[in-house]
């Protein structure tokens, strides 16, 4: 079968959600990481963050024995469903971007926007108290690290798809 003349590679959803999973863990978990850097950095506390999430998406379980771990949990799992949703998203509209050097940089951008709806739109309406723990260059950043983290796995699966 002859080669195809195509200038960049799709990927069917059965290869692009499964690796979106994979890059918003990953992006949740360099969010992790970075957030407890700065909670020791800074003197914050970590869990107060992580309370912070429960807070915001249910405020009636903010004061339950485990709104740390389901912040947590929570946070992941709308990790993973971000990533799996940019995967997604790159796909079907600029396939063209897969395995080139301006996918990273789209996947960052795209996760810089999520941070400014969250902090600058949702937040401040749903859990004003969380932008005051987490300051706006602290959020950024850990958005960049999302996207940066995700876009490596994304890269990842390009190489080893092609």
């Amino acid at each position: 079968m002859p080669q195809s003349t195509t200038r960049y590679r799709t990927h069917p959803a059965s290869l692009t959600i499964p690796a979106g999973l994979a890059a918003g863990f990953a992006g949740g978990a360099a969010e992790i990481a970075w957030i407890m850097l700065y909670a020791q950095v800074s003197g914050t506390d970590a869990a107060a963050v992580a309370n912070g999430v429960t807070v915001s998406l249910f405020p009636a379980l903010g004061a339950a024995p485990a709104a740390v771990a389901l912040g947590i949990a929570l946070h992941m799992g709308l990790a993973v469903l971000l990533g799996a949703a940019i995967a997604m998203a790159l796909r079907l509209c600029v396939p063209r971007l897969a395995g080139t050097w301006l996918e990273p940089l789209t996947v960052i951008g795209l996760l810089v926007a999520v941070w400014a709806v969250n902090f600058l739109v949702v937040l401040p309406v749903i859990n004003p108290g969380f932008v005051e723990l987490v300051p706006l260059g602290v959020g950024l950043t850990s958005k960049v690290l999302f996207g940066a983290a995700a876009a490596l796995v994304l890269c990842a699966r390009d190489r080893r798809a092609g």
